[in-house]
């Protein structure tokens, strides 16, 4: 009779545990349904949220700059005998001039 017991558990044991794992596939092919409902139809899926106004502030204040420091170069190449670049500058400065490095000569 012990026999009969243990065998019974043992099946009963094996029978949740196929619940369960036949549980977590229907949960999976449900995930799985959704999102490729989701891909077909791709407006379901877009935020309909406005777009970063800081990111587009940026991107403006950027291009601004860059305008700025294309004048700059032009006027500093058209009206001086120096070399200019273009370069972040930590006091805001849009161009920065280039200085030649004179080796001093040599005492003979």
């Amino acid at each position: 009779m012990s026999f009969i017991l243990k065998s019974t558990t043992g099946y009963a044991f094996q029978n949740k545990a196929r619940v369960a794992i036949l549980a977590e596939l229907d949960k999976e092919k449900r995930r799985l349904l959704q999102s490729s409902q989701s891909l077909n139809n791709p407006g379901a899926s877009i935020s309909l949220s406005r777009p970063n106004l800081k990111d587009f502030r940026d991107n403006a204040e950027q291009q601004h700059i860059a305008a700025q420091q294309k004048t700059a170069l032009q006027h500093a190449h058209a009206h001086s005998s120096g070399f200019f670049i273009t370069q972040d500058s930590s006091f805001g400065n849009l161009i920065l001039p280039v200085l030649p490095r004179l080796e001093p000569d040599p005492v003979t």
